[in-house]
């Protein structure tokens, strides 16, 4: 009987080893569908960048009494869907990895959004200007990080 035992468990040991690794196989069903996911995303946001695109020729066609700001608020809103859609692009090319950079481009044109929209109250309006320097210095310490300029250089 423990002869039996042994010979069975040797067989389930070697069946297990058959099995592609753990370590590989759940990071690649995750990359998978993360891949997945962002290009429906991206397919969703192109859909809606064309609609704010006929938006704008609708705007100027037709309008009799033009509103700016909310038009430079769509503009704006465009903006974001351009932002993310080249934001995904990047994802692909760069090998699976979204810049930094580009989180910082998006949330600089949220900001100046922001303050387009909703510029009636000076405090609010100071307060979305100081994110956007904060946003511009993050910038400016990403790029001129040693750590950037050397793989720069490579």
């Amino acid at each position: 009987m423990r002869e039996m035992w042994r010979i069975t468990s040797q067989k389930a040991i070697f069946e297990f080893s058959k099995l592609p690794d753990i370590r590989t196989a759940v990071p690649s069903i995750l990359q998978f569908s993360l891949n997945v996911a962002l290009s429906i995303l991206a397919t969703v946001l192109c859909i809606l960048m064309a609609k704010e695109i006929f938006y704008f020729v609708e705007f100027i066609v037709t309008s009799e009494t033009p509103n700016f700001q909310h038009f430079l608020e769509q503009i704006l809103v465009f903006f974001l869907y351009f932002e993310f859609i080249s934001m995904i692009v990047k994802y692909f090319r760069e090998n699976y990895h979204f810049p930094m950079r580009y989180f910082l481009y998006i949330g600089i044109t949220a900001m100046l959004r922001l303050i387009i929209v909703d510029h009636h109250d000076p405090f609010n309006t100071l307060i979305h200007a100081f994110v956007i320097l904060i946003l511009i210095l993050s910038y400016n310490i990403i790029n001129n990080t040693p750590a950037r300029k050397s793989l720069n250089n490579k």
